[in-house]
């Protein structure tokens, strides 16, 4: 045992400088999954080592066992049939102690089913008369009881109906909803985002901070476009403007804001781009794209 631990230990440490040279190297040169010609044959000979281990242990015990039995043979006995037992002896060694399941099942042990024989046979053929189990009874007993009250309380009393029953599921859908929606409602997106000129003088700072170097101090554009014309790029609604400054347009330049302004701050910026509409600062740009009539507050022109 103390040599199978020894070898043990060896195989350990020789995969741990291995793994130990590799990590340092990978350290020195960067991130790496690769290995070398040389570690590939380093551990194809270390495999190798730990199967001849393998072997040489293997060996090593049956020889062991050999020069034990050449030096301390054992004696040769015969093997000697067991004495057979007749049923009334056999069921004296036996067990008698009854278990889990002749418990659950209610049967009874096999030297007592001579009391449980029903008297008449068929060919010499008789049967043990095994009653039902008693949790079997009650289970049938409760199963009467609880269609007896189910009866009761759907056909006599005033129990709820299916509609019924519907009908108080939606009712508590729309509670969770509401309590859901209240829970979160600092969760703006796109789709739930709205008009409210209470987010405008916020929505100023953020755009001075943020949008000012490429549509200017007044919004009228300079590597981006003029925002306030009544032409747009990706359609003028405040779905589409929310959705613009969070995703940007990758295509044309357009960087996304969503990892760098929380959700509150764009639906404050949004809305202070929408109340520079009609503004005519001076040096505005040209217009671009496709001019934009409002059909409701939350139509969408273009969808990207």
């Amino acid at each position: 045992m103390k040599k199978y631990n020894l070898s043990a230990l060896l195989f350990f440490i020789s995969v741990v400088s291995v793994f130990a040279q590799n990590e340092a190297k990978a350290t020195d040169l960067g991130p790496s999954i690769s290995f070398t010609i040389t570690e590939i044959l380093v551990l194809a000979l270390l495999m190798f080592f730990v199967v001849l281990l393998l072997v040489a242990l293997t060996l090593f015990h049956s020889f062991k066992i050999f020069f034990h039995e050449k030096f301390n043979p054992i004696p040769f006995q015969p093997y000697k049939l067991p004495k057979p037992l007749d049923f009334e002896e056999w069921l004296k060694h036996r067990n008698n102690k009854p278990n889990i399941w002749n418990i659950f099942l209610g049967l009874k042990p096999l030297e007592k089913e001579k009391d449980i024989l029903l008297p008449d046979d068929y060919e010499s053929i008789k049967e043990l008369n095994n009653p039902t189990p008693t949790w079997f009874s009650w289970l049938f007993a409760a199963a009467l009881l609880f269609v007896i009250g189910y009866l009761y309380c759907y056909q006599f009393a005033d129990g709820p109906s299916q509609d019924k029953e519907y009908e108080l599921e939606i009712a508590k859908a729309v509670d969770d909803k509401r309590i859901y929606l209240a829970k979160f409602s600092s969760k703006v997106d796109e789709n739930t985002v709205t008009i409210d000129a209470k987010l405008v003088a916020k929505g100023k700072g953020v755009f001075d901070a943020n949008c000012v170097s490429c549509h200017g101090d007044k919004g009228q554009g300079k590597v981006g476009p003029n925002l306030t014309d009544e032409f747009w790029l990706h359609g003028g609604s405040i779905n589409d403007i929310f959705k613009v400054v969070k995703y940007g347009v990758p295509k044309k330049g357009k960087a996304s804001w969503e990892k760098n302004l929380a959700a509150q701050n764009i639906s404050e910026v949004t809305n202070y781009i929408l109340s520079l509409q009609n503004t005519k600062p001076l040096g505005a740009k040209l217009p671009q794209g496709i001019k934009y009539e409002t059909k409701t507050s939350m139509d969408t022109l273009v969808k990207n």
